[in-house]
């Protein structure tokens, strides 16, 4: 009896924290839905930041899975966007492919990127696998800064947007935002999806305990490699929405900043949290863009932000909002009455 009390009243606990990330995705998704009317008032910049949120928000989601769930720690992501930011906006100015078939290509590009990747450094745990990508990444940061295909330090410029599906014309701005917004939210969904399938649970098992996991007859290594491509396949669906979206693909991209930078989302949001990356997303965007004008220096003002954020709210602001209302008294359920 007292088992199943506890049970219930565990279970009660997760759907609360469950309940609290979908009302407060659904509480953020609103005001990017809205974006565009505010943008008629306020000024078309607030599409831009909007676009460039929610575009480091799938970026952010990418990572957040590989750590949160399955346990590994990548320094070198930022590989795998701006890899498929250079195939996506190659793919889009050279070939003549169409929006839909160029983001395709790069997301596919940054799997088998990603595939590479985890069949070397798999087999690592902590911060050896985590150098290891760090240093596979910079060798790609070296191969695009002498490919003849990326042009260097000019990368891919005036890169076409096209028509999404031959229909949809991707040049107006309003069509572009609506169409990452849903890129957005369909990876999110997936992000979801994953997690709570049984191969999410499968990967909760191994990053809680590996030793019981292999005795159970589960392959850590391949479930591992599975998680690693899929969180790059995500990201670099990010980085390919990116250099259409924004018209350019630079070093920039695969540079060890932008790992940093979304390590740094991902911390600032809750590691162990969903939807928590997508805010951290948002507050690192904006932040870049209305500090961009200032003339003030933003890495030193958004690393003292950040570690703030580290002080005051231990397990990211999403996690420690979760804490805060779990502690909150509440009326006791059927199940545990």
């Amino acid at each position: 009896m007292l088992a199943s009390v506890r049970i219930a009243g565990l279970a009660a606990a997760q759907w609360q924290a469950l309940a609290f990330e979908e009302r407060l995705a659904t509480g953020l998704f609103l005001p990017l839905a809205l974006l565009p009317v505010a943008a008629q008032v306020l000024g078309g910049y607030l599409l831009v930041i909007g676009e460039r949120a929610m575009i480091l928000g799938i970026a952010a989601l990418s990572l957040q899975f590989l750590i949160g769930v399955a346990g590994l720690i990548s320094f070198g992501h930022a590989a795998f966007f701006g890899g498929a930011a250079y195939i996506a906006a190659h793919a889009a100015k050279v070939w003549g492919a169409p929006f839909e078939l160029a983001v395709l290509l790069g997301a596919a590009g940054a799997a088998m990127l990603g595939l590479a990747f985890g069949v070397i450094s798999i087999r690592r745990h902590g911060i050896y696998f985590a150098m290891i990508t760090l240093a596979l990444a910079q060798l790609i940061y070296f191969a695009a800064l002498q490919a003849p295909f990326t042009h260097s330090e000019d990368g891919i410029q005036d890169v076409p947007r096209g028509y999404l599906f031959g229909v949809v014309d991707l040049t107006n701005v309003h069509a572009m935002y609506f169409t990452s917004a849903a890129i957005f939210l369909g990876g999110y969904l997936i992000i979801v999806r994953i997690i709570r399938s049984p191969f999410g649970k499968v990967l909760d098992a191994i990053r809680e305990d590996p030793v019981r996991a292999l005795s159970l007859g589960y392959d850590i290594d391949r479930f591992r490699l599975l998680a690693f491509v899929l969180s790059a396949a995500l990201s670099g669906l990010a980085g390919a929405t990116k250099a259409v979206a924004f018209q350019f693909a630079s070093l920039t991209d695969v540079h060890w900043a932008t790992s940093g930078d979304v390590i740094l989302m991902v911390l600032l949001g809750g590691v162990a949290t969903t939807f928590g990356p997508v805010v951290g997303a948002i507050m690192i965007g904006s932040l870049d863009e209305f500090l961009a004008g200032s003339g003030l220096p933003i890495q030193p003002i958004i690393g003292t932000i950040f570690v703030l954020c580290i002080l005051l709210f231990r397990n990211g602001i999403v996690g420690t909002l979760q804490q805060w209302l779990s502690r909150a008294p509440r009326k006791p359920t059927q199940a545990t009455r």
